[in-house]
């Protein structure tokens, strides 16, 4: 049974085939058989390739299969994060998703373990083809492995005929992989070429239809049935007008748009990138992507070699396949200024417009109940003669508190501690919240991590999509030493955030060790800013009047115009400090929302603690708070007119 999307809205690309999840040694260097850890990705050409244009702007769907098991819901999953319509990928019950195992040993050598065995996109057949879907696309991209067994070459033949049918371009990605058409072992995943008289048979009767043809050297080779790249090239071109892309690694590509001359380099070539090569898997689909984002896109097939180029290069300088395909924002930053570093995995700033451009999810507005607080509960505990174990469990009422007022609506959040919050994590993600957690050892000043020096090994076992939060009391009149130190662990926290792909809120307060004045906070954020330090959220206290906001807000828009935002915190201010505070806000659009705690929680606290509420009232009281919280911040964003 195929699945169909609500809409039947008009689609660039609809790629068909394999869909796999990559599991790559984080060890470089090292053989497969030394790996001890290793990073999850999506996987497969056409998956990859979905992903790919889907960066770079195109509407982009897949046909596939997947299991129906946890991979292949991550798949599903990040396709849907992705942009890529889902509304062809099919769960099939029977068969488990496809895995690969990959290593880089060297530069050119990546071992790699295919575990295709019976695996679900290999099951693909006609009837996964709807018609109506695939009549919405306006070109198809098939691949050759789907043509290697008869009910997936069944189902691609079957979406050439309706693309046919309809007008749509047909492009071939060769994807020639021997060991998946059973031409050579197991070990043998990274091998590129095996001739052979069977497979070229069978790619020979793809060619004639086709509008685009891509291909290595070894794919040409193999479609067109000659051990020598120009004879090859010649072949194809008896068979079909398409146009032809060879790719040629290092040296880019060359687009063959009519004859075959005598001289392989007479073609339409692109601008080339010297970079170093780290990894040459999933260069080829990032390249494709580019290519496809160009000759979809109207440009001219010199455009089009240039970013198809300028994707493989990204490609090849970073580890992962479909992750590390560049967004469109990043590839015209780096068409436009290039980059200092051979390996663009080093570009700092590369690296900051991709990570902006592919986080996981949006919040346009936010409200947060503020529970990660420490010392302050531990102070509540001695001083009601409470055990501070039981701490944990009042989070675990707050949490719920803030359940009730979510009621499941999008926009609200928890900052929750590791300490004594363990136990509400799990309530936070039922809700759908937006997670922050503190690393920030409390009331430290100079600023120090609360579990040691090394945090990044404390970060990589937190889930994804969880904040790190870092709380920094900072006024731009604190001594230069102090200042300094404070630059440098916000760097280290900042550095290990985007190292392991997490999102860092960091939080400053002048206030208590210093004047507040229209630039106090835009001074430190100025000066951060500079030193390197470019978080996701900025969680700041208010400020003095509307144009310190947009002091604030100028600065952030300098520095970084892709910062998700800022939350207000609240300083155990009253309610209606708290509702001024928000009104203050109301004309800076950076202000996503708030995150509020003390002045929610702190008098329940005190009580349950002291054994004089229940868990019903503290719950409901802190329910109440929150409430009022989340109405007054609307009537100050959304006031009601007459």
């Amino acid at each position: 049974m195929v699945a169909t999307t609500a809409k039947a809205e008009p689609l660039d690309v609809i790629t068909i085939g394999r869909s796999s999840v990559d599991l790559y040694g984080q060890q470089i260097g090292s053989r497969l058989e030394d790996i001890t850890s290793m990073a999850k990705s999506v996987g497969g050409c056409p998956t990859n390739i979905a992903i790919g244009t889907a960066r770079l702007g195109l509407k982009s769907a897949v046909l596939t299969r997947v299991g129906d098991e946890q991979m292949g819901r991550f798949i599903r999953e990040q396709l849907a994060r992705e942009g890529v319509d889902t509304g062809a990928v099919v769960t099939d019950p029977e068969r488990l998703t496809a895995l690969v195992l990959l290593a880089v040993e060297a530069e050119n050598r990546s071992p790699m373990i295919f575990y295709r065995e019976n695996c679900a996109d290999m099951a693909l057949t006609e009837e996964d083809v709807d018609e109506a879907f695939f009549a919405r696309a306006r070109a198809i991209v098939v691949s050759g492995t789907h043509f290697s067994k008869p009910n997936t070459e069944a189902a691609q033949r079957k979406a050439m005929a309706i693309a046919k049918a309809n007008g749509a371009r047909i492009c071939f990605d060769v994807d020639y992989r021997p060991n998946l058409w059973g031409l050579a072992g197991h070990a043998a995943g990274f091998s590129r070429y095996v001739a052979s008289g069977a497979v070229t048979e069978k790619l020979r009767t793809v060619l004639p239809d086709c509008d685009l043809i891509v291909g290595t050297e070894e794919e040409i080779m193999i479609a067109g049935g000659s051990d020598d790249v120009l004879s090859a090239l010649k072949a194809i071109r008896g068979l079909s007008p398409a146009t032809i892309v060879l790719k040629r690694g290092p040296m880019g590509c060359i687009v063959y748009d009519g004859p075959i001359s005598d001289d392989l380099q007479a073609g339409i070539v692109g601008r080339g990138f010297p970079i170093e090569v780290y990894n040459v898997l999933g260069a080829g689909d990032a390249f494709m992507s580019g290519f496809l984002r160009g000759y979809l896109g109207g440009e001219d097939l010199a455009t089009a070699a240039t970013w198809a180029n300028a994707c493989g290069a990204f490609a090849v300088s970073r580890l992962l396949c479909s992750p590390e395909s560049p967004t469109f924002p990043e590839l015209e930053h780096f068409l436009a200024h290039g980059s200092p570093h051979r390996a663009l995995r080093k570009d700092e700033t590369l690296n900051h417009i991709h990570w902006v451009t592919t986080r996981r999810r949006e919040w346009p507005r936010l409200a947060a109940l503020a529970i990660d607080h420490r010392s302050q509960l531990e102070d509540l505990a001695r001083e009601t003669g409470a055990d501070p174990s039981r701490i944990a469990a009042f989070k675990e009422l707050a949490v719920e508190a803030a359940a009730r007022v979510a009621d499941g609506r999008p926009g609200f959040g928890v900052l929750l501690d590791e300490t004594y919050g363990r136990d509400a994590f799990g309530r936070a993600a039922e809700a759908g919240f937006w997670i922050a957690r503190p690393i920030e050892a409390p009331g430290s000043r100079p600023l120090r991590f609360e579990h040691g020096r090394d945090i990044g090994s404390l970060l990589v076992e937190w889930p994804v999509d969880h904040v790190i939060k870092c709380l920094c009391f900072y006024h731009p009149d604190d001594p230069q030493a102090l200042q300094d130190a404070q630059t440098e662990t916000l760097l280290r926290a900042y550095e290990a955030a985007h190292r392991i792909g997490r999102e860092l809120l960091v939080e400053i307060i002048a206030g208590k060790n210093g004047p507040l004045s229209d630039d106090t906070v835009a001074t430190v954020l100025d000066r951060l800013y500079r030193a390197g330090v470019k978080p996701d959220w900025w969680k700041l206290e208010p400020q003095a009047s509307p144009e310190a906001w947009n002091a604030v807000a100028a600065v952030i828009a300098r520095h970084d115009p892709w910062c998700r935002g800022i939350v207000l915190l609240g300083l155990e201010a009253p309610q209606p400090e708290l509702e001024a505070a928000f009104a203050a806000t109301a004309d800076t659009a950076l202000v996503k929302g708030f995150a509020v705690g003390r002045t929610i929680f702190a008098d329940p606290a005190r009580r349950w603690l002291a054994g004089a509420i229940d868990d019903e009232t503290a719950v409901r009281e802190m329910a109440d708070r929150f409430r009022d919280l989340v109405a007054a911040w609307t009537h100050a964003r959304e006031p009601v007119t007459a």
